[in-house]
C-alpha cells in the first residue's frame, strides 16, 4: 500500500481532486484486471483508449483514476488526477510504487534494429562470468541472476519492468541489461527508469507498420538518448550514418564504437569462420567462438560497455573470450554431420544481409548455400520483397516458406515475397508453404560440406497461424531432419 501522492512524485500533474493521502493497493492500467482499492492509469493505446473504461472501473472498485481528461461526474470519494501524458505518467508511477528500483542498478538499456538480444544477453553472460549477479531484460526471456522467467514482448510494460526490477534488487542483483524497443520507448513504457547508460547498435528498415516513417522510427530510437541524465553514458556504433543523430541533443557522455573506422573504441578482424573469431582490440589477440561481422560488432559494443562501466581491460577481455552464442542467433544445429546448419533470428533485410554477407565471406565456393527464409504476417509487408531479392542474391538456392503468418494468408505473403526475385534468379527458388516440410527439402538437398541456413525465427519455439501458437523450433525440426535424411 503506497499514498497516491507518493506514487505521483515527479508527475507532471494538471489537477487533482480528492483525499491525495489515500493509500492505494496497486496500479493497473487494464480494465479487465482492475482490482479493489488500485489506482487505474487511463492510457490511450495504439488499438483501445483506457479513458472509455473509467466508470467501468469504478464500479469495479478503482480507489483512483489517473488520466488525461476526467470525467464530469466521478463519485466524489474517487481519487481524480489529471495529467498531461498517461502513458508517461504510469511508468513514473509505477518506478515509484515499486521503490524506484532502477536507480538501485547499473541499467543499461540497447536499441538498434539488429543486434539488441545478442548484445543484452552477451553482456548478461560477462557480468555474471565476473561473479556478479545480474539480471536480463530481453526477447528470448528474462533473467533475474539463475532465474529464467519467460519473455512475452521485447520491453515489457512499465509495471512489469518495474516489478522484475524490483526483484532484481531484492535477489542482490547489481547490474541489468535491457533492450527497449521502439514501440516500448513510442510508447512511454520505460519512462521513470534511472539508466547508468544506453546504447544504439543500428538502424535498418523495419517495423513501418507501426511508425509509418522512417523518420518517426529514427525519433523514437532517438528519445532514448534525448532522455538521459548527464550521469548516464551514451554508446553508439559508428559504423552506422546515423549514429551521430544519436548523440545530437543527449546530456549523456558520449562514446563510440566502430569495425570500419578508427574511434574510441576499435577493434579487427583477424579471421572469421565457422568455428569463431579471432580480434584484434588495443593490440591484444582474442578468439571468440561467436561466428560473422555482425558478431564482432556485438562482441565490440560488449567490451566498450565493461569499459564505461568500470571493468578492467585485461578481466573483460580475458571474460570476452569465453562468451558463448546467444539461442537462435547464429546457432549451428549438428555441426557432427559434416554440413553447417545455422538457425538464425534475422527477420530484417538488413539482419538476413548481414548474416548471408558473413557466411560468404567465411566460405570456400566449393559448398552450395541454402537459405529457408520466410516473413512475418501482420508486420511490415514493404520489407518481404526486399528479404526474398537479398535471400537470392547471397545463396545457391532458396525455400520461399511460412514463418509466423498471424491472420494473413501464407500463400499470400510467399507471393508478396517473389515480387522481389528477380528473373535471372527464379531457377533457384523453391515455394514450400509448410515450414516443416520446407527444411526437410532443403536439408534433402544438401551434401557434406554444404551451408544450409534456416531464417528468421530463431529462438521461438512456435508458430503462430490464425491466432493460434503451434509448437514449433526450427532448431529441433533442422536437427530431425539433418538425423533422418543425412545418416541414412
Amino acid at each position: 500500500m503506497r499514498p497516491v501522492k507518493d506514487i505521483l512524485y515527479k508527475v507532471s500533474l494538471l489537477s487533482t481532486s480528492g483525499d491525495m493521502n489515500l493509500e492505494v493497493a496497486g496500479i493497473c492500467f487494464d480494465s479487465r484486471k482492475i482490482q479493489t482499492g488500485e489506482v487505474f492509469v487511463a492510457v490511450r493505446g495504439t488499438q483501445v483508449d483506457g479513458h472509455q473504461f473509467i466508470y467501468d472501473v469504478i464500479e469495479k472498485g478503482a480507489a483512483a483514476i489517473v488520466a488525461q481528461t476526467i470525467p464530469e461526474d466521478v463519485p466524489g470519494d474517487i481519487v481524480c488526477v489529471q495529467v498531461s501524458d498517461s502513458a508517461a505518467a504510469l511508468g513514473i508511477m509505477a518506478s515509484n510504487f515499486y521503490g524506484n528500483p532502477s536507480s538501485r542498478l547499473n541499467l543499461v538499456a540497447v536499441t538498434g534494429t539488429n543486434g539488441k538480444t545478442t548484445t543484452v544477453t552477451l553482456l548478461h553472460q560477462f557480468v555474471n562470468l565476473l561473479g556478479f549477479k545480474a539480471g536480463l531484460l530481453s526477447t528470448i526471456c528474462n533473467k533475474i541472476g539463475p532465474e529464467t522467467i519467460e519473455s512475452t514482448h521485447t520491453t515489457g510494460d512499465a509495471l512489469q519492468i518495474n516489478s522484475l526490477l524490483a526483484h532484481m534488487v531484492k535477489e542482490g542483483c547489481t547490474y541489468c541489461f535491457m533492450e527497449a524497443s521502439s514501440h516500448a520507448i513510442d510508447q512511454q513504457r520505460i519512462a521513470g527508469l534511472h539508466f547508468a547508460g544506453a546504447v544504439f547498435t543500428n538502424i535498418t528498415h523495419d517495423h513501418l507498420d507501426y511508425h509509418k516513417t522512417f523518420d518517426a522510427y529514427i525519433k523514437a530510437k532517438k528519445k532514448l538518448f534525448d532522455d538521459l541524465p548527464s550521469t548516464a553514458f551514451a554508446l553508439v556504433n559508428a559504423d552506422d550514418r546515423r549514429a551521430s543523430v544519436m548523440l545530437q541533443n543527449t546530456q549523456a557522455r558520449k562514446h563510440v564504437y566502430a569495425l570500419k573506422s578508427m574511434v574510441e573504441f576499435s577493434a579487427r578482424i583477424l579471421s572469421d569462420t565457422m568455428l569463431g573469431l579471432e580480434m584484434e582490440i588495443n593490440q591484444k589477440q582474442i578468439w571468440f567462438t561467436l561466428s560473422g561481422e555482425f558478431n564482432a560488432s556485438n562482441l565490440l559494443c560488449v567490451y566498450a560497455v565493461s569499459q564505461l562501466l568500470e571493468f578492467s581491460e585485461e578481466e573483460s577481455l580475458k571474460t570476452l573470450s569465453a562468451l558463448r552464442p546467444v539461442p537462435g542467433r547464429f546457432e549451428k544445429v549438428s555441426p557432427e554431420s559434416g554440413i553447417s546448419a545455422i538457425v538464425d533470428y534475422a527477420h530484417t533485410p538488413d539482419a538476413l544481409k548481414n548474416i548471408l554477407e558473413s557466411i560468404q565471406k567465411m566460405r570456400t565456393r566449393n559448398e552450395q548455400l541454402i537459405t529457408v527464409i520466410g516473413c512475418g504476417g501482420n508486420r511490415d509487408a514493404e520489407k518481404r520483397p526486399l528479404m526474398a531479392d537479398i535471400a537470392c542474391r547471397y545463396s545457391d538456392k532458396v525455400i520461399f516458406t511460412s514463418d509466423n503468418p498471424r491472420n494473413e494468408d501464407p500463400a499470400e505473403i510467399i507471393d508478396q515475397m517473389m515480387q522481389g526475385v528477380k528473373a535471372i534468379d527464379f531457377k533457384k527458388t523453391l515455394s514450400i508453404q509448410d515450414r516443416r516440410e520446407a527444411i526437410k527439402a532443403a536439408v534433402s538437398m544438401t551434401r557434406k560440406g554444404d551451408i544450409l541456413l534456416v531464417a528468421g525465427k530463431g529462438h521461438e519455439t512456435y508458430q503462430e497461424i490464425k491466432g493460434t501458437k503451434y509448437h514449433f523450433d526450427d532448431r529441433l525440426v533442422l536437427k530431425e531432419m539433418i538425423e533422418k535424411i543425412i545418416h541414412t
